[in-house]
């Protein structure tokens, strides 16, 4: 971290952030590429789990619906703003999601899950001051449900290589970078990275195309559209009951592939997951975001 005045120093450690001051939208990761110096990077796991914002009073998912978690899970919670993932372990990402988007909330599957916090989105500063700010506020937060994600430095990118091939190995899913001097922003962000042995994406599911042999009457593969506009078929990574109930058309999915075609199309698109996250059920108590629901719901195979 560069020397502050110690004046200013404690302000930015100390400054009890508001809740009522809202948080910005959340920050987006960009992919990872190699060239930069990786010693100016917090780097740590990636883990897959569900994208979850504390407002000092609620949690709410990325695409802003209220998550309803059982009373006593946020008990001693800081009412600073936090942004993290609700997560259940390694491999466990289908175990957090149906609870995160189960309502009434099951108290018992929800004793599992623990928000790792990784940024503090209203905080003023850069990393390194945001950083700095939420090892303090742990301190002073005493909560079972509650962690920060462990920030390390690497010293190069044979060293970072390294790191995510000993992660990968543990059943992790890649690694996040945080330059020091990145502000917190709404939307995608050169300052914040992602790095995974293979690259993902989301798009637009368009239509449910049916399946042939031992998936007849199922879905064969989902229709999807990016956002410039291009079409293609995501036709692996479906679970059995996936495919009997396949993500609905107009959600968000997120998808991996290795490269693309010499037309800009992925290549060896495989589904990962459902990118939105929304209740199970809707209840008129559920506060939203202005921002709209997903359009459609999709046809369930019989």
């Amino acid at each position: 971290m560069r020397h502050l005045p110690t004046v200013v120093l404690l302000y930015l450690l100390l400054l009890p952030w508001s809740a009522a001051a809202a948080a910005p939208s959340p920050m987006l990761a960009s992919q990872w590429r190699d060239g930069p110096d990786v010693s100016r990077y917090w780097v740590s796991e990636k883990l897959d789990g569900v994208r979850a914002r504390w407002d000092g009073h609620a949690l709410w998912t990325r695409a802003g619906n209220r998550i309803d978690a059982p009373d006593g899970f946020t008990r001693g919670w800081p009412r600073q703003p936090l942004d993290g993932e609700l997560w259940a372990g390694r491999g466990r990402f289908e175990h957090a999601s149906s609870t995160v988007r189960r309502y009434p909330p099951d108290a018992a599957a929800w004793r599992s899950l623990r928000l790792m916090v990784f940024d503090l989105p209203a905080h003023p500063g850069t990393f390194d001051q945001r950083l700095a700010a939420l090892r303090v506020l742990f301190e002073r937060t005493a909560s079972p449900t509650l962690e920060l994600i462990p920030q390390q430095r690497i010293a190069d990118t044979r060293a970072l290589r390294r790191q995510l091939e000993a992660t990968v190995a543990a059943g992790g899913e890649g690694l996040m970078l945080h330059h020091q001097d990145n502000r917190y922003i709404a939307g995608r962000s050169a300052g914040l990275l992602k790095l995974k042995p293979w690259s993902d994406a989301d798009a637009r599911v368009v239509a449910h195309l049916p399946g042939k042999g031992r998936y007849a009457g199922m879905l064969g593969a989902l229709l999807v559209e990016r956002a410039d506009g291009v079409r293609f078929r995501i036709g692996s990574g479906f679970k059995d009951a996936q495919r009997m109930a396949p993500p609905a058309i107009g959600s968000l999915v997120t998808y991996r592939y290795t490269g693309l075609t010499a037309n800009g199309v992925p290549r060896f698109a495989r589904f990962l997951r459902v990118r939105e996250e929304a209740p199970a059920q809707t209840d008129k108590r559920l506060r939203r975001t202005p921002a709209p629901s997903p359009p459609g719901s999709g046809t369930r195979y019989r």
